[in-house]
């Protein structure tokens, strides 16, 4: 039996990645057929009615799909985990397929999302059918899709500790002890898979092993700075746009108010668009840029960057852009932290370059909105390899998120799912 575990682990890993390679390439080569080119680049050449016509046509495919399956609008780490605690596990491939279309035309298209949910769906249904096909005791049917969500994970963020993590923390906690060596094969063989044909995120300016006692003022002071954008990232998804879709449009029928959504979402992206396409799509280049960057970035471009992304993330969900949250949260926190950098260095005594403070407020904005502290850190020690930074991620994830439990309740759950009306 154990011999059956171990090959079907194995068999889940390799082709989980191999499905997510062609799930993110497929994004990258409709983005660039969709702008011509890289749209970071070819954005502002493009007439304006196109890339408010693009955005919005796109959200209303998605949400038209949507309509015939209302299942494609569950973010796939919400509605696996739900599945394993609930034990309820239906993966249909019809839901599947509409799913990664639409998580393909969401992103492409410049809506704020992520590529974790998808992914994870991708992994699990692998595994969910290997399973069948080994006819493996049905007792062991969670324990596969477990497996396959870890590879899922890994293999679209190229990182393999981080994805274990993100896994064990989100979705297997209930299989670690006697399931994790299973969990860690899939996922290691589905990032070997990924990682000859994706790009990590990755810090170039890691100092290692050394510690610099002087950055420690630095990092109190970056606690409640990142606590205050964190509260407005939360009262943007929790207040302000709840608000509107529970009183303002409470009248409207649920299928015309999704509709509604869609249409301020498209037209919404497509400002963005016109203003600065770095505030759109998923932000893996904007965070590798932020914590990378040799060139100083003005204070006003950040700040305009990180308020729009903010906007687009909260939209698109409002919107039923398909996808997760995992990389537009981690480019909000890279923006502020930048900010909080290049205010530091520019106003104080201190001499600390601005792209620390990206690699710190990435993993720490992330870790908090989705309640998981564990993530975080080993995302900042994956990612750095600099104690810099995994010490003030270990230590301000924790502060920050007790600071944000004090007005806002943050369910780990709900985190990505629009409220319901």
């Amino acid at each position: 039996m154990y011999l059956k575990i171990l090959i079907a682990s194995v068999i889940t890993g390799l082709i989980s990645g191999f499905f997510i390679v062609f799930y993110s390439l497929s994004i990258t080569f409709l983005t660039y057929f969709f702008f011509s080119g890289n749209p970071i680049e070819t954005a502002k050449t493009l007439p304006i009615w196109y890339l408010y016509t693009l955005p919005t046509v796109a959200i209303l495919i998605v949400n038209y799909i949507i309509s015939k399956d209302k299942n494609v609008r569950e973010y796939g780490l919400n509605e696996i985990t739900d599945s394993i605690i609930e034990n309820r596990l239906v993966f249909r491939l019809k839901t599947l397929f509409l799913k990664i279309v639409a998580s393909t035309i969401s992103l492409s298209s410049g809506f704020s999302v992520g590529t974790e949910g998808p992914s994870a769906t991708i992994g699990a249904m692998v595994a969910y059918h290997i399973h069948k096909w080994f006819k493996l005791p049905k007792m062991l049917i969670k324990m596969m899709i477990s497996v396959g969500a870890s590879s899922g994970i890994a293999a679209i963020f190229v990182s393999p500790v981080t994805g274990i993590a993100f896994a064990v923390e989100m979705i297997a906690h209930q299989f670690v002890k006697k399931y994790i060596s299973y969990l860690i094969l899939s996922a290691i063989l589905a990032f070997v898979v990924s990682v000859s044909f994706l790009e990590p995120i990755f810090f170039l300016h890691t100092q290692g092993k050394t510690f610099e006692w002087r950055h420690i003022f630095a990092y109190l002071i970056f606690i409640p700075y990142i606590t205050f954008f964190i509260y407005l990232y939360l009262f943007f998804k929790k207040r302000f746009f709840s608000f509107i879709n529970l009183e303002i449009v409470k009248s409207i029928s649920i299928k015309y108010k999704n509709y509604i959504f869609a249409l301020i979402g498209g037209l919404s992206v497509g400002t963005i668009l016109t203003l600065e396409p770095r505030a759109a799509f998923s932000g893996h280049e904007l965070v590798l840029y932020l914590i990378n960057s040799q060139h100083k970035i003005a204070l006003s471009v950040i700040f305009l960057i990180l308020f729009l992304r903010i906007i687009s993330t909260t939209l698109a969900i409002y919107s039923n852009a398909v996808g997760g949250i995992f990389l537009p949260l981690m480019s909000i926190g890279a923006l502020a932290g930048y900010g909080f950098g290049e205010i530091i260095s520019n106003y104080s005594y201190l001499n600390i370059e601005p792209f620390y403070f990206a690699a710190i407020g990435s993993s720490v904005f992330m870790g908090v909105i989705m309640k998981l502290p564990l993530t975080a850190v080993i995302l900042s020690l994956e990612t750095t390899f600099d104690y810099n930074v995994v010490v003030a991620t270990a230590i301000i994830v924790i502060l920050v998120e007790y600071l944000s439990d004090l007005i806002f309740n943050i369910k780990r759950r709900d985190v990505i799912k629009k409220e319901k009306s």
